[in-house]
């Protein structure tokens, strides 16, 4: 697997400034014929609850879960859960992982056609049994699919319990169908587990979205990935934000390794591009000196397989120093306006028109500017946007649940910033 990787800065600083910003892409151009580097395991989790009797949606249910049996490549070694109050293992028989085949797939489905919805949501318990079938493949690229239509029924505390004890040993995508489900709470599993979250309104969408995150999945060639940055002497890490094709916030995930070295999870990878945020803070230099303030390397295990310099230049002259770099605004920008989208939807939440007009105007700004028609649009459906320049918006009265859920599972994805611009 071939990687490169480029930053993005101004380098020059202004006298006494301390903080220096870089955007990375990392680009992989995937295995040689799209061949795995590692082995592979698919584990797909099926709320099973009482209230996916509804609306036809343990039946879209099952028919999503075998649209998604039937994209796994020969091969990969996979699992179904049927999610109620406990985690019961669906295929094979429990404690055990299948070889995909067209056997195990057509057992697979046999399997699923059992399902039937009964019982309370246990998302904990569901995540707890995965880690232990992903545990019998480690170096696997190891992925989840999680769908329910609900809000976890265990203890206070419990959720987070869990995921501190399996993040980052493997990725989790997660779906709500319908509007009955928090996405605080799915947020809060996606991030933890570096995968996405997304709202399913209709049930007969969810064979599509399956289809679409397995093929995705299948698409991936190598298992764990990460960026290993380096800083000299008097020379810290700020943050690391992955900021396109999502923004997510690596910062608290750094395990230290070795002297002034730490490494960021960035979960599997397959003929891709993404872009990070890098910051650090340094100790201001004089007119004319400058220093390396970071080496950003993407490695896996003990190989590098590219580096990028993050560099930093003291100078008077500010026509050096107020150069703004078009990278650094935008992902800034966009992290910006996924903050404003949620802080707006909780204020709306809670009744504060005054802050939720201000915070989805701003929103609508910088949405406007940097060319993110998608949430645009996805704004739009939630306010009235009268002047996108100036952010002047008015709420709706009216606005659908799914509408919303859409915007707030959807405020942080990022388009791209043009190189040439």
């Amino acid at each position: 697997m071939s990687y490169t990787a480029e930053a993005f800065q101004n380098e020059y600083l202004a006298l006494g400034a301390s903080e220096v910003n870089a955007i990375v892409t990392v680009t992989s151009t995937g295995a040689a014929g799209g061949v795995r580097t590692a082995g592979a395991t698919e584990i797909i989790i099926v709320d099973a609850s009482g209230s996916m009797q509804a609306e036809g949606r343990i039946g879209a249910a099952r028919q999503a879960a075998k649209a998604a049996v039937e994209c796994i490549d020969d091969g990969v070694h996979f699992a179904i859960i049927a999610g109620v109050s406990t985690a019961q293992q669906l295929f094979p028989e429990p404690g055990r992982l299948a070889v995909a085949s067209p056997e195990t797939r057509a057992a697979a489905s046999r399997s699923i056609d059992r399902l039937q919805a009964s019982g309370g949501t246990a998302m904990g318990a569901w995540l707890l049994l995965a880690a232990q079938l992903f545990a019998q493949r480690p170096g696997d690229i190891a992925h989840a699919i999680l769908l329910t239509d609900g809000d976890n029924g265990e203890r206070f505390g419990y959720l987070e319990q869990v995921l501190e004890s399996i993040t980052g040993r493997f990725t989790v995508d997660c779906r709500g169908v319908g509007t009955n489900w928090k996405v605080s709470e799915l947020r809060k599993i996606a991030t933890a587990m570096l995968g996405t979250v997304d709202i399913v309104a209709r049930p007969i969408e969810l064979t599509a979205a399956f289809q679409q995150m397995m093929t995705t999945a299948m698409g991936k060639t190598s298992a764990d990935v990460q960026l290993k940055i380096w800083t000299p002497v008097n020379t810290t890490v700020r943050f690391v934000k992955q900021v396109e094709p999502q923004v997510t916030d690596l910062t608290g995930k750094r395990v230290e390794d070795g002297p002034r070295a730490g490494r960021y999870p960035l979960g599997s990878w397959g003929q891709e591009s993404r872009d990070y945020h890098v910051c650090v803070q340094v100790t201001p230099g004089a007119a004319g000196d400058e220093m390396l303030a970071a080496r950003v390397s993407v490695v896996e295990g003990d190989t590098v397989h590219a580096q990028a310099l993050v560099r930093a230049v003291w100078t008077d002259d500010t026509a050096l120093s107020t150069r703004i770099n078009r990278q650094v605004a935008h992902y800034t920008g966009q992290a910006e306006l996924a903050s404003a989208i949620q802080e707006g939807l909780a204020a709306r939440e809670s009744g504060d028109d005054r802050t939720a007009t201000l915070k989805f105007g701003r929103a609508a700004q910088l949405a406007h500017a940097s060319g993110n028609t998608a949430t645009s649009e996805l704004l739009a459906k939630v306010v009235e946007i009268e002047d996108p320049v100036t952010g002047t918006v008015r709420l709706r009265r009216r606005v659908n649940a799914e509408d919303e859920m859409a915007l707030d599972t959807r405020s942080t994805k990022t388009v791209r910033v043009g190189r040439a611009q």
